[in-house]
C-alpha cells in the first residue's frame, strides 16, 4: 500500500480558487441592477427592504406603532439615535410636520403615527413626494390607541419643495384618501 503525502501547495491553491469564486459571487450580489433612466425617480432615496425607524428607546407609544407596523406585514430595523431632530433634519422632515418618531421605507420617510393601511395604499402608488406625516400625537392614531379615545385626524403628503398636501383623512370607521391619489 502507498501512503500519499500531504502537499500543502495543493490544498492552498484550491482553498485560494474557492475563496476568489466565494468572493466574485458576494460582489455580484452586491451590485444594484441596472436602471431604465425613464424609471428613475426624480430623487434619489436609499431603499431597504425593510422599514428603518427612528426612535427613542424609552416612547412607549413609538414602540406600540412599532408593533402596529411589523403587524401588517412590514419587517422594522430600530435605531435610537442620540439626536432625533438631526435624523429628521437629513430626511427631510420640517418641524411643523415632525411627531416623535420618524421611519424610512422604500426611498420614502414616513413621520409619526400613520397606520399601515396608509402606507401600503402610499407605496403601492409611489407618487413623486418625500413621504408621508402625522405630526403630533392624535388620540386613537396607531400606538396612541389607549383607552378607546379616538379623534379624527389627517394623514400629509410630504412634497419634495418642502409643502404638504392632505392625503388622508382617518376617523373612527374609515379612511378616506384626498385629493389625486
Amino acid at each position: 500500500m502507498k501512503v500519499r503525502q500531504f502537499d500543502s501547495d495543493i490544498l492552498w491553491n484550491n482553498a485560494y480558487k474557492i475563496l476568489m469564486a466565494l468572493t466574485l459571487i458576494a460582489v455580484a450580489l452586491a451590485i444594484p441592477p441596472a436602471v431604465n433612466a425613464e424609471s428613475t425617480p426624480k430623487t434619489q432615496r436609499p431603499v431597504h427592504e425593510y422599514m428603518v425607524v427612528y426612535k427613542s428607546p424609552t416612547c412607549g407609544c413609538c414602540g406600540a406603532w412599532v408593533d402596529h407596523v411589523n403587524e401588517a406585514g412590514f419587517s422594522t430595523k430600530i435605531h435610537h439615535p442620540k439626536d432625533m431632530n438631526t435624523i429628521k433634519d437629513q430626511l427631510g422632515v420640517s418641524p411643523v410636520y415632525q411627531a416623535c418618531h420618524t421611519a424610512a421605507h422604500s426611498g420614502y420617510v414616513f413621520e409619526g403615527h400613520i397606520p399601515a393601511d396608509v402606507i401600503e395604499y402610499f407605496l403601492a402608488k409611489k407618487p413623486d413626494a418625500l413621504g408621508l406625516a402625522v405630526p403630533g400625537m392624535p388620540m386613537g392614531s396607531p400606538g396612541m390607541d389607549t383607552n378607546g379615545n379616538f379623534r379624527p385626524y389627517q394623514v400629509l403628503q410630504l412634497n419634495n419643495d418642502g409643502s404638504s398636501t392632505p392625503y388622508a383623512k382617518v376617523s373612527a370607521s374609515k379612511t378616506m384618501y384626498l385629493g389625486k391619489n
